[in-house]
């Protein structure tokens, strides 16, 4: 049986004899980058993406640092065919701060602290997402778009609003049903283990 190390962090052993995790870390992260590349031809909402979602997903299942590269991949991954602007450096390193805070998810336990951490990471991370590469947008088009003082960075916060709801709200619905699928394989991993590990009769 796999062994968990201490503060439940799996190794690659671990990861190998539970293979369902790799498999729906690799099948979130496709579905993160299809969904970016065909979102606009669907018709939803700007900024509306699955990237935050499935960085709490993967940090929660492989219980590894390596999850912190899975936003920052997704996004590179699918700019490759999108393009990107000159404000990539900031986007870029938006989601990597939220990949790296990912790694803090699955220190929340279980029960309704899951749900609580979920909730807040999808709020922290869509408001830090927001307010950085807004932060960008003002920096790189200063003096051209916008002003260069103060006023100026607060025209760029308030031209990104519309972007930023969609954004927050689907973090509050998609970020919690994440932290479900990790408890949810976690319960189907007990049921399993623990028939096979009970004393014959």
């Amino acid at each position: 049986m796999p062994r968990r190390r201490r503060g439940g962090r799996l190794d690659a052993r671990d990861l190998l004899h539970r293979w369902w995790r790799l498999a729906l870390v690799v099948l979130a992260a496709a579905l993160a980058v299809v969904w970016r590349l065909v979102k606009d031809d669907l018709g939803a909402p700007p900024n509306l993406e699955l990237s935050t979602a499935a960085a709490l997903l993967v940090a929660g299942l492989l219980r590894h640092r390596v999850a912190a590269l899975a936003p920052l991949a997704v996004v590179a991954a699918s700019d490759l065919l999108l393009g990107n602007s000159a404000v990539l450096a900031f986007t870029w390193s938006a989601w990597a701060v939220i990949g790296v805070a990912s790694l803090l998810t699955p220190r929340a336990g279980a029960g309704w602290r899951r749900y609580a951490t979920a909730v807040g990471f999808g709020l922290g991370g869509t408001l830090f997402f927001y307010l950085w590469t807004n932060l960008g947008v003002w920096w790189l088009g200063r003096g051209t778009f916008y002003p260069a003082g103060l006023d100026g960075l607060a025209a760029s916060y308030v031209a990104g609003l519309p972007f930023v709801r969609p954004m927050l709200l689907g973090n509050l619905v998609l970020v919690p049903a994440a932290a479900a699928v990790v408890g949810l394989v976690e319960r189907l991993e007990r049921r399993a283990v623990l028939p096979a590990a009970a004393p014959a009769r």
